[in-house]
C-alpha cells in the first residue's frame, strides 16, 4: 500500500494516465521521455509496447540530437512520420537504428515549462497522415502528463532517473502467467497449435508438435529466449526477425535449419500481448551455402540488440561536432549502454595524455592522472597505445598484477582501456571503468574495440574543429565592436548572434560611429558565408566604412567607396551593408543601402513600418555602382531598428511578410530598457533557439524628449 507522499504512487497514476494514452490512441508502443534537469538531455521513464532491453540505444536521447524526440522538445511542436520512408529522409540516424516499417508521432509535453516528450509508434498499416481531432487528442493527453508532472514536483517528489524505464502494460492485452492462459492467447490469435512468446522474447506456451519439431521438451524450453535454449537458433538475423515482428506488429517470417539437415519455416504473428508462432517443416530443402556451415569452436555471436546499439553509436558519432559533443555523447550513451560508471577520455598531445574530459570521477584523482606520458606505465594507458590493443581488467586483483599502483588512484573495480588510434597514429586513450568487478565477454570486447576506432576518428575530427573554430571566433570577436560610444541624445543597444550551426560565426556586423558633437553615423552588414573568410572580410568593410565616414563623408560616397575597395579586392563574397547619417542639428537622417533589408522605424506614438530606402546593388559586384539617399526627419522619440537577415529569413515564409511580423513586434515592445526589448524581438522571432544563419541587430533612440 503507498501514501500520499510515497513516489510509487505519483508513478502509479502517471503511468496509469501514460498506458491510457497508449491505448486510446491505438498506438502499439509508447514511450514517455523526461527532461533533465540541465536541458541538455532526455532520458526514458515509461515504456509500454516493448521490452525496455529494445529501449536501450534510446534510453538517451541528447537534446542536440537529430531525432524526432529531441526535436518536438526542442522546437515544442508535434512531430510526425507517416512512413519508413519519411523517416529514412528526415531523421537517417533514426531510420537507420530502426529499420521497420512503422508511423511515429512525438508530441512535446509542456506545462509551466518543457517536461519532455511523449512517443507514440503504430504498425505502417495505419494511414500515413493524423487529423486534426488525433493531433488534438494527443496534445490534450500530453497536458494532462505536464500536469501530473508538474503536481510530483510542486509536491517535492520531482521524477527521478532510474537504472531503467518502467514498463507499463496498456490493458489490452496480458503477458501470460501460465502455458493454459498463453494457449488461450494463442488460440485466439491462430488457428493451431504451434508455440507463443510474450513481447520479451521468452516461450510461455508450446504445443506437443512444436516440441517435436523442436526436438525439446516444454519444460526445458518454457520461460527461455528461442536463441538462448535452442543453440541452431542462436544467431542474429532470427532475433531480428523477432524484434521486426514485436516492433512493426506485422507478421513475419523466416527459415532456418535445425541440425543436421532439418530445415522448419517460421511464421511469428504479432499482437500486444506476444507473438504465436507457428512452425512447419520447409517445402523445399536450401541449397547447400558455405555460410550455413558453422564453426566447430565455442562462441558467444553477437545479439540483435547489441548490433542495433552499435549501428545506433556510430551514427551517432558520425555527427559529433566539437570535442565537449563527443565527451558528451560517449558519457550519455556509451557509458550507459556498457553498464560503465566511469569515463576518461584523453587526446594525446605533445607527447602527453591530456584529459579532455571525465565522469564518475573526483577532480583529484584527474589531477593525479592528467599529463601522463604517451609511454606511461603507471596504467595500462601507455601499453594499449603503443600496441594498440585493447587492455580488460574484470576485477582489481588482475590489474594489481601487472600495474600495482593503479587501482589505488580510483577506487574503481573494472576497466577497459581503449586506444584511439588512427592510421598507426595514437589520438588518445578513452578509459570505461566500473564501480564493481565486471567481467567483459568476447561480444562486448569486440563491440567496444569497434567503438574505439569510431570515437578516434570523432575525436580527431573534433580537435581539428575546435581549433579551427577558435581561430575564427577569436577573429571575429577582435573585428566586432567591444562597446558601442556614447552619443548625447541618443539610446543605443546591439546584439550579435552566431549561428548554431556550422562554424558558429559569420559575417554580420554593427558599428555606432561618433562624428563630432552633432552627428554619428550608424552600419550594418551581412557579408556571405559562415567561416574565415567571412569574418576577415567582415572586418575590412568595417574598416573600410568606419575609414570613409569618419572623413564626415555622406552616406552613398561612404558605400561607393567601400564598394570600389572590395572589387579591387575580389573576394569573391558579396556584402550587404545599411548606412545611416545622424544630424542632431538638423534633426535630419539620411540613408543609403547596399541590398540590405529596409530599417524599421517607430514613431512615439507606437506607429512601426520599414524605412523606403530604395537599394544598390551588393558590395563588391560593380565598381561603379551607385547608392540612392534616402532622407528622414529625426523627430523626438523616434527609434530606428537594424537588422540582418538571419533575423528575418524563414523557409517558406515571404519576406515582406516576415518583415512585418517584426515591425508588429516593434511596435508593441517595451522601450524603457533596449537591451531588454532586443532580447525580446529576437524571442519572438524565434532567434534565440536553433539559427542557420548569425544574427546582427542595432537598435537607435532619440531621447532629446527624455
Amino acid at each position: 500500500m503507498t501514501s500520499a507522499g510515497d513516489p510509487a504512487a505519483d508513478n502509479g497514476e502517471l503511468d496509469a494516465v501514460f498506458a491510457e494514452t497508449v491505448r486510446r490512441t491505438g498506438a502499439s508502443i509508447g514511450a514517455l521521455y523526461l527532461l533533465a534537469p540541465d536541458a541538455q538531455l532526455l532520458w526514458l521513464d515509461v515504456l509500454c509496447g516493448a521490452p525496455a532491453e529494445f529501449a536501450e540505444p534510446w534510453a538517451r536521447v541528447s537534446m542536440a540530437a537529430p531525432a524526432p524526440v529531441a526535436v518536438a522538445v526542442r522546437e515544442d511542436r508535434m512531430v510526425w512520420v507517416g512512413s519508413q520512408e519519411e523517416m529514412a529522409r528526415s531523421y537517417p540516424r533514426t531510420a537507420m537504428a530502426l529499420p521497420y516499417p512503422l508511423a511515429l508521432v512525438a508530441a512535446p509535453v509542456t506545462g509551466a515549462r518543457r517536461r519532455g516528450a511523449l512517443l507514440l509508434m503504430w504498425p505502417a498499416t495505419r494511414p500515413p497522415y493524423m487529423t486534426g481531432r488525433e493531433r488534438g487528442h494527443i496534445a490534450s493527453r500530453c497536458r494532462r502528463l505536464a500536469r501530473l508532472l508538474e503536481e510530483a514536483v510542486e509536491h517535492g517528489r520531482p521524477p527521478a532517473h532510474g537504472e531503467g524505464p518502467r514498463v507499463v502494460p496498456t490493458g489490452t492485452g496480458g503477458r501470460s502467467e501460465s502455458p493454459a492462459m498463453a494457449a488461450a492467447d494463442f488460440v485466439e490469435r491462430l488457428p493451431g497449435g504451434c508455440c507463443a512468446l510474450d513481447l520479451d522474447g521468452h516461450f510461455t506456451y508450446l504445443s506437443s508438435g512444436a516440441c517435436d519439431l523442436l526436438e525439446s521438451e516444454a519444460g526445458q524450453l518454457l520461460g527461455t529466449l528461442p536463441w538462448q535454449s535452442l543453440r541452431w537458433l542462436d544467431d542474429p538475423t532470427y532475433e531480428d526477425r523477432y524484434r521486426a515482428a514485436v516492433i512493426s506488429r506485422e507478421p513475419v517470417a523466416f527459415t532456418a535449419c535445425r541440425p543436421p539437415d532439418q530445415w522448419l519455416d517460421f511464421h511469428l504473428y504479432p499482437d500486444a500481448s506476444g507473438i504465436s508462432i507457428r512452425i512447419v517443416p520447409s517445402g523445399a530443402q536450401p541449397p547447400p551455402s558455405p555460410a550455413s556451415v558453422r564453426s566447430t569452436r565455442t562462441v558467444t555471436p553477437s545479439r540483435a540488440g547489441r548490433l542495433y546499439q552499435l549501428t545506433h553509436l556510430a551514427a551517432a558519432l558520425t555527427e559529433v561536432v566539437g570535442v565537449q559533443d563527443v565527451i558528451d555523447l560517449v558519457a550519455d550513451q556509451i557509458m550507459p549502454a556498457f553498464g560503465a560508471q566511469g569515463l576518461v577520455l584523453s587526446a594525446a598531445d605533445a607527447g602527453r595524455l591530456r584529459i579532455t574530459g571525465y565522469r564518475g570521477y573526483v577532480a583529484r584523482t584527474i589531477e593525479r592522472l592528467d599529463g601522463l606520458p604517451l609511454d606511461t606505465d603507471f596504467t595500462p594507458a601507455g601499453h594499449a597505445l603503443s600496441s594498440g590493443i585493447p587492455s580488460f581488467f574484470a576485477d582489481p586483483e588482475e590489474m594489481r598484477r601487472i600495474y600495482p599502483e593503479a587501482p589505488l588512484i580510483s577506487g574503481k573495480q573494472a576497466w577497459a582501456f581503449l586506444p584511439l588510434i588512427i592510421s598507426s597514429r595514437p589520438v588518445g586513450c578513452c578509459v570505461l571503468s566500473y564501480d564493481h568487478p565486471h567481467a567483459f565477454p568476447a561480444e562486448e570486447r569486440a563491440v567496444l574495440t569497434s567503438l574505439a576506432g569510431l570515437i578516434a576518428q570523432a575525436l580527431d575530427r573534433a580537435r581539428l574543429y575546435d581549433t579551427k573554430h577558435e581561430l575564427a571566433h577569436g577573429l571575429q570577436q577582435a573585428l566586432l565592436p567591444r562597446t558601442l560610444p556614447h552619443v548625447t541624445g541618443l539610446r543605443v543597444a546591439a546584439r550579435y548572434l552566431p549561428a548554431t550551426r556550422g562554424m558558429d560565426i559569420g559575417g554580420d556586423f554593427y558599428d555606432l560611429i561618433r562624428l563630432g558633437d552633432t552627428a554619428a553615423a550608424a552600419v550594418i552588414g551581412d557579408v556571405q558565408g559562415h567561416n574565415v573568410a567571412a569574418a576577415a572580410l567582415m572586418g575590412q568593410v568595417r574598416t573600410g566604412v568606419y575609414a570613409h565616414a569618419s572623413l564626415g563623408t555622406p552616406p552613398d560616397q561612404v558605400l561607393a567607396r567601400t564598394n570600389r575597395l572590395l572589387t579591387d579586392l575580389a573576394p569573391d563574397l558579396f556584402t550587404s551593408c545599411l548606412y545611416a547619417h545622424l544630424d542632431f542639428a538638423r534633426r535630419r537622417v539620411t540613408l543609403a543601402s547596399a541590398g540590405h533589408p529596409p530599417p524599421l522605424l517607430r514613431l512615439p506614438d507606437g506607429d512601426t513600418r520599414p524605412v523606403d530606402v530604395p537599394p544598390g546593388p551588393l558590395l563588391g559586384i560593380d565598381p561603379d555602382a551607385v547608392f540612392p539617399l534616402t532622407e528622414i526627419p529625426l523627430t523626438p522619440g523616434l527609434m530606428l531598428a537594424f537588422y540582418t537577415d538571419g533575423l528575418i529569413e524563414t523557409p517558406g515564409v515571404d519576406l515582406d511578410d516576415s518583415i512585418a511580423h517584426l515591425a508588429h513586434h516593434l511596435a508593441h515592445a517595451d522601450d524603457r530598457d533596449l537591451d531588454l526589448l532586443i532580447d525580446d524581438l529576437l524571442r519572438k522571432a524565434r532567434a534565440t533557439g536553433q539559427r542557420t544563419d548569425d544574427v546582427a541587430l542595432l537598435v537607435l533612440q532619440d531621447e532629446s524628449d527624455r
